[in-house]
């Protein structure tokens, strides 16, 4: 029987080096339509067991994305875990070459899960979502920089500003229309809208960045996100219970969206209210409020239930 073939692949901005394990072979192809062509075809001969590719800021999603509709598997993993990876090795040099020998051996060592990437529409919604953050970032900068600016440069800062806010509006306007346009989408943002602390950036963020909510139980849905208590414990030491990874453009937006039902949804105010008189701290109990809500409105999506103040004892915990 064929041993499994496990393959790295290290992308760059102009070039993917590919190393296929166990056998060591390496080559390299351009980072360009001709390029993940070529790579795609050699990739689907060989049948491998697995892909990895380090997700570096947008550039893995293209050949991600064509090794995907070839029907091979891919994963798409932390930069910060094989870079552990490779210390624990004792792999400290670090060239093209090296980074996908790494990548091919963390596939055949650790094997972590294909994920199907998102659909071209949902990527385009989140390619929308991040224009848009990236928006209010310089308007809040420029903003910033207005009320300590000298009389001489004022007027460009605010010609800037203009500028900046209208195409804020045009990126509202677009993801509106994109909503409307899907009856799936439509009826998710309905549910999520639904629920008091939920806005419409807040359920942009859920529906675009994180497509799986109501698709797993609520164990991986936190981990997915970073809410997932994880233990500190050696021996007979007991730490404390920590929170951290996750996707955390998510995060952030379930973290203020919590903020906001803290004070006006009644099940999580009443839940952060018993874990303050219970001596929790604050920031613990704002943690587990984010956990419960994560998991109310995975149930709502997975269940397509409308939020009412009895659906946590309607629809239980979502497994």
């Amino acid at each position: 029987m064929e041993e499994p073939r496990y393959v790295g692949i290290d992308v760059a901005k102009a070039r993917l080096d590919v190393a296929i394990g166990p056998t060591g072979e390496t080559w390299g192809v351009g980072n360009a339509e001709v390029g993940i062509k070529e790579l795609t075809s050699r990739l689907k001969v060989l049948h491998p067991a697995l892909i990895v590719l380090e997700a570096t800021g947008g550039l893995e999603v293209p050949v991600a994305a064509d090794l995907a509709q070839a029907e091979l598997p891919v994963a798409i993993v932390n930069p910060r875990q094989v870079r552990d990876f490779a210390k624990a090795m004792g792999r400290l040099a670090k060239t093209d070459v090296i980074d996908a020998r790494t990548l091919a051996l963390f596939a055949e060592r650790i094997r972590p899960t294909p994920h199907p990437l998102p659909e071209a529409q949902t990527q385009s919604l989140g390619a929308l979502i991040t224009r848009r953050r990236q928006l209010v970032g310089m308007l809040t900068a420029e903003k910033n920089r207005l009320g300590m600016a000298l009389l001489r440069v004022r007027p460009r800062i605010e010609a800037h500003i203009t500028y900046l806010s209208c195409e804020l509006a045009d990126i509202d306007d677009e993801l509106g229309k994109t909503l409307r346009e899907s009856p799936i989408w439509r009826e998710k943002e309905d549910l999520l809208k639904g629920v008091p602390g939920i806005g419409p950036v807040v359920s942009l963020t859920f529906l675009a960045e994180l497509p799986e909510l109501g698709s797993l139980n609520r164990k991986q849905v936190a981990a997915l996100v970073g809410v997932a208590p994880l233990n500190r414990d050696s021996g007979t030491f007991k730490g404390r219970r920590i929170v951290w990874g996750g996707r955390g453009t998510v995060r952030t937006a379930l973290y203020m969206a919590t903020l906001v039902a803290t004070r006006h949804n009644p099940v999580i105010r009443a839940f952060y209210a018993r874990l303050c008189r219970a001596g929790k701290p604050k920031k613990v109990a704002l943690t587990a409020c984010m956990r419960k809500l994560l998991t109310i409105l995975n149930a709502m999506l997975k269940h397509h239930k409308p939020w009412t103040l009895n659906l946590p004892q309607i629809i239980g915990p979502c497994s």
